[in-house]
C-alpha cells in the first residue's frame, strides 16, 4: 500500500450519542512524514469490552511516539475501496459480532488481496463467524475462556517462540502476566506461524462453554500468531482484555511490533517454515 507522504493534521471528532463514531484522525505521527498509516476499527455488535477506549488511546500514543499515523473509527462505512487504500494496516480492536455488510466485506477482501495488512487484537477473533474468509484471515475463531468453574482472569506464563520478529523481539522467553486466556474453536498452528503460546500448566484453562468446564487446547496453545493471507499480511494476538493491560510496556511493545509487521514496515517472517 502507498505510504502517506504528507503531514497528517489531527481532526478531533466527537462520538455521536446515537450511533457509532465516524472515522477520526487521532494520535497522529510526530511532525514529518509518517512512516505508515493505520486505521483502528472497534465496532461491536455483541459483547463490548470496556477497554476499547484505552486500546485506541494506546495505539494513538504508539503512533505519536513511533511516527505512524492513526485514525480510529467504529463506522463500518469506512470500509470502501477508496478509504481503505489510504491505510497500510487495519487494526481490528476487540470487535465482536457481525460488523460489516456484504459490500464492506468485499471491499476489505480486495484491500487484503492488494497487499494490505490486518492486525487483530483480543476479541477480533470473536467477530464475523459467518464470514469464512475472515475466519481464515484471523486464523481461528474464539470458543470460550475461563470463568465458570475457575477464575476468569488468571496469571499464566506465555512461552515466546523465537525472537526473530518485531512482535516478539522485545519479549522475554517466558512472560508471566494476567489475562483472560482465550480458547479457540480450532488450533491454527498448522496454518500460521505461532509467535507465542500460553502454558496451560501454569493456570486452569477450562472454559465456560461446557458444564463443568470445557477442555483447554493442550500442550500447544497458541495465543499470538501471524501469517501471509490471500495476498496480504495478518497478525493476531488474543491478549488485551482489561483497560489496565494497555499500560503494560511489554504488551504495548508486542502490539507495536505486530502492527508494524502487518503494515509491511518490519520484517514479516510468518510462513509456517520461517
Amino acid at each position: 500500500m502507498k505510504l502517506i507522504g504528507r503531514f497528517l493534521v489531527a481532526l478531533v471528532v466527537t462520538v455521536g450519542l446515537a450511533g457509532p463514531a465516524a472515522a477520526q484522525p487521532a494520535g497522529t505521527a510526530a511532525s514529518g512524514h509518517p512512516r505508515f498509516s493505520a486505521l483502528v476499527f472497534s465496532k461491536t455488535a455483541a459483547f463490548r469490552h470496556d477497554s476499547i477506549p484505552a486500546g485506541v488511546a494506546a495505539i494513538q500514543r504508539l503512533g505519536a511516539r513511533h511516527h505512524f499515523a492513526v485514525d480510529a473509527t467504529e463506522d463500518a462505512a469506512a470500509f470502501t475501496d477508496a478509504n481503505l487504500a489510504r491505510y497500510d494496516v487495519v487494526v481490528w480492536l476487540s470487535t465482536t459480532g457481525d460488523v460489516l455488510n456484504d459490500a464492506q466485506q468485499a471491499a476489505f477482501e480486495r484491500y487484503i488481496r492488494a497487499g494490505g495488512g490486518y492486525a487483530g487484537i483480543h476479541a477480533a477473533s470473536d467477530t464475523e463467524y459467518d464470514w469464512a474468509w475472515y475466519g481464515g484471515l484471523v486464523g481461528a475463531y474464539f470458543r470460550d475462556h475461563p470463568g465458570s468453574v475457575n477464575p476468569q482472569f488468571q496469571v499464566a506464563t506465555v512461552k515466546v517462540l523465537g525472537h526473530g520478529t518485531a512482535a516478539t523481539r522485545p519479549l522475554p522467553r517466558r512472560w508471566e502476566r494476567e489475562e483472560e486466556w482465550y480458547n479457540f474453536r480450532t488450533n491454527p498452528r498448522h496454518t500460521v506461524r505461532v509467535l507465542a503460546e500460553v502454558d496451560e500448566r501454569t493456570y486452569d484453562p477450562r472454559g465456560y462453554s461446557v458444564p463443568g468446564g470445557s477442555p483447554g487446547m493442550g500442550r500447544h496453545h497458541p495465543i499470538s500468531w501471524c501469517q501471509p493471507y490471500d495476498g496480504g499480511r495478518a497478525f493476531y494476538t488474543a491478549m488485551g482484555h482489561k483497560t489496565e493491560y494497555y499500560s503494560e510496556p511489554l504488551l504495548l511493545a508486542h502490539l507495536l511490533g505486530g502492527i508494524r509487521m502487518a503494515a509491511g514496515v518490519a520484517g514479516f517472517p510468518c510462513g509456517r517454515e520461517d
